[in-house]
């Protein structure tokens, strides 16, 4: 009986050991898990700040795609280009990015660069258009097509566009991250694919029914105050909509503009990163803000420079022969 009673006595003691090893694992695990989602979650800032560029190009560009059609269409059509925007994100480009990464890692700067040149010709061109305006295109479209032919033309010309802009999300925030596992680069890649697209398409939503919510306060407001707000909410958007725009030109060049320059420093070419180092430091001194403000002022510059050399060469060298060869996707050349 004895006997018994010890080897019940260290039984209970074993089992009393092992709860405490599991209570110190548990403790340790989730500290860990703490420490690497707060790396993530920072890697996470990091990478998708660097793409705030094409971010707010994203959003100023897309409400575009649902002008002219049905108010009751709107958020279903934002909602396909969102979901198509969720795949190309996480099942296409992520993984595409990491085996770059992890195969042909020489190849990212380069094709980051490639992305660089992109956003700098968009912007320029965005320019050009706003010094050289012409009439849109949306009301000829309209009259020519029906509305669900219309809508599933449009809803395709998005996800080619935002598949073009989420390559170069992904393609920039990659870059950005500073960890070298693969597993936090996939999950920072994540995270920045669902943030940026569930931010993307939730402003776009809020901001084509803005006026529709503009116009039913100004009919059925309460007070006149709240009638009066409706008003000046239906008349701001079309402002508010230029001010996104002219915030994601300017975005867009000096986000072009400096992967170009530190593109062409990662390879060795210290020009111009060195000259645009010296001045930001020269006129800003030990004041961060206005070193930042001058590099990101220098970058833009750079960007519709190099934006409107690329102009003549994309519109009448790449898009004729791509035209030639995709003649079905010639819109989406640009």
């Amino acid at each position: 009986m004895s006997g018994l009673l010890a080897l019940l006595d260290d039984v209970a003691a074993i089992v009393k050991l092992t709860a405490t090893q599991v209570d110190d694992f548990a403790s340790q695990a989730a500290k860990v898990g703490a420490k690497v989602s707060a790396t993530v979650l920072d890697d996470a800032a990091k990478a998708g700040a660097k793409a705030a560029g094409v971010v707010i190009d994203d959003a100023a560009v897309t409400p575009k795609y649902v002008t002219g059609l049905p108010a009751k269409r709107e958020l279903p059509i934002i909602w396909k280009i969102a979901r198509a925007s969720f795949f190309n994100k996480l099942v296409i480009l992520l993984p595409a990015a990491l085996l770059l990464d992890i195969f042909l890692p020489w190849l990212v700067t380069p094709l980051l660069m490639l992305g660089g040149c992109y956003l700098c010709f968009e912007g320029a061109e965005k320019v050009w258009n706003w010094l050289h305006p012409h009439p849109e295109s949306h009301a000829q479209e309209a009259e020519v097509l029906d509305a669900a032919h219309l809508e599933e033309m449009r809803v395709k010309g998005a996800i080619k566009t935002d598949f073009i802009l989420s390559a170069e999300i992904m393609t920039i925030s990659l870059a950005a991250i500073e960890t070298d596992s693969r597993l936090s680069q996939g999950l920072v890649l994540a995270v920045v694919a669902i943030g940026i697209t569930a931010l993307v398409y939730g402003a776009v939503a809020l901001l084509v029914k803005m006026d529709d919510a503009g116009l039913r306060l100004a009919q059925i407001g309460p007070s006149d105050l709240v009638r009066n707000f409706g008003r000046g909410l239906v008349k701001f958007m079309p402002t508010l909509m230029m001010i996104i725009s002219f915030i994601g030109t300017a975005a867009m060049l000096w986000v072009g503009g400096n992967i170009i320059v530190h593109g062409l420093h990662n390879l060795g070419i210290d020009w111009p990163y060195e000259p645009i180092k010296n001045i930001a430091k020269s006129v800003g001194g030990e004041n961060g803000f206005v070193k930042w403000a001058v590099t990101a002022a220098l970058d833009g510059v750079l960007g519709i420079i190099l934006g409107l050399a690329l102009m003549p060469i994309v519109n009448r060298v790449i898009v004729p022969v791509f035209s030639v060869f995709f003649p079905e996707k010639k819109a989406m050349a640009h």
